[in-house]
């Protein structure tokens, strides 16, 4: 198999971390990885021949057109979380900007980072998203509107991650596993609620290994190309039931905890919501018709269950010894539908 040239953007946060690791572990193609801060990059370039670290930001884009010329696959995990100006610029222009720089004759993928907080359960746009977001989702919803009108639309993959896990000694935490020790601290009180809601979760070594299988099995000619990233949906009851398990706590019984008291409390307490926090609340179920994991490709998965991902966290329990999770190799599947 001819090597690829492959554009890593984001290459030192969480997910890039993982995506650069399956990589340049599990094949040869020649890496090209854009970090702002070389320090912040924990893997080590040297590992084989063909890893190249660039060093620049998303701001100066265009100071990368000639390579940007050359790449065959474009893996745009790059983002901004924080301040308006910032994320526009970043999560939006200059991310066209980079795929208006590609070359369509020589790209055969974009492998593009939206979130699955645009979408709604049947994989459409959900508006709300673009009018009451945060600014980063905002910025996503905007970015998402005008792939379609691009030269290179018909090389782009957006992949649209649920919650996302991940971290360990070689990696950055994640968000969410950077809090998740504090969660399991209110497991005493969250045992006893009962709570409507449902969601999608995987971890960043999960998402590695869907991207690692997509750069080899491009989707095909009526693939869909716009994918959900997550594990089968859990409802938050039974995600705090098997929390409870895990951590050995009983539940003796659960009191329902209604869209009315959830009202009242914010009432009586005087407690101040953003337009989209309570838009959430009101919405629950954050969960979506078609989605796809590493099983959707025949691959293992690191975390399928609420075990596994506190055991990944390094949550410890009671009644299951530690176990070293060794990183999933990457075994080779036939490209197959998304859904």
């Amino acid at each position: 198999m001819t090597p690829k040239r492959i554009l890593l953007t984001g290459a030192s946060g969480c997910v890039g971390h993982y995506i650069a690791d399956a990589l340049i572990q599990q094949t040869q193609h020649e890496l090209f990885l854009l970090v702002r801060n070389p320090q912040k990059f924990r893997l080590n370039v040297d590992a084989r021949p063909g890893v190249h670290l660039l060093v620049g930001d998303m701001r100066q884009i265009e100071q990368h057109n000639k390579l940007l010329k050359t790449i065959d696959v474009a893996i745009l995990t790059a983002a901004v979380w924080g301040g308006a100006q910032d994320v526009f610029d970043v999560n939006v222009i200059k991310t066209i900007r980079l795929m208006n720089l590609l070359d369509p004759d020589v790209c055969e993928q974009v492998i593009y980072f939206s979130t699955a907080s645009i979408l709604d359960r049947d994989g459409k746009p959900l508006k709300q998203a673009g009018e009451i977001g945060t600014d980063y989702i905002r910025a996503k919803y905007a970015c998402h509107q005008r792939l379609s009108k691009l030269a290179i639309a018909p090389q782009i993959t957006t992949v649209f991650p649920t919650l996302v896990f991940g971290g360990d000694d070689t990696k950055p935490y994640s968000h969410l596993s950077g809090g998740i020790t504090e969660v399991t601290k209110w497991i005493g009180l969250l045992r006893f609620l009962k709570l409507e809601g449902s969601f999608h979760f995987i971890h960043a070594q999960d998402i590695a290994q869907v991207i690692a299988h997509l750069v080899e099995h491009p989707p095909e000619l009526g693939d869909r190309r716009e994918l959900v990233l997550g594990s089968e949906p859990i409802t938050v009851n039974q995600a705090i039931a098997d929390m409870s398990a895990y951590l050995g706590k009983r539940i003796y019984f659960r009191l329902p905890l209604t869209r009315r008291l959830t009202d009242l409390a914010i009432a009586l307490f005087r407690i101040q919501m953003a337009a989209w926090d309570r838009f959430c609340l009101g919405y629950r179920h954050f969960t979506h018709r078609h989605f796809v994991n590493p099983s959707t490709y025949g691959l293992p998965m690191r975390c399928s269950t609420v075990a596994e991902l506190l055991a990944a966290s390094g949550v410890s329990s009671p009644r299951v010894p530690p176990v070293a999770i060794a990183p999933a190799p990457l075994v080779k599947a036939e490209s197959g539908s998304a859904e």
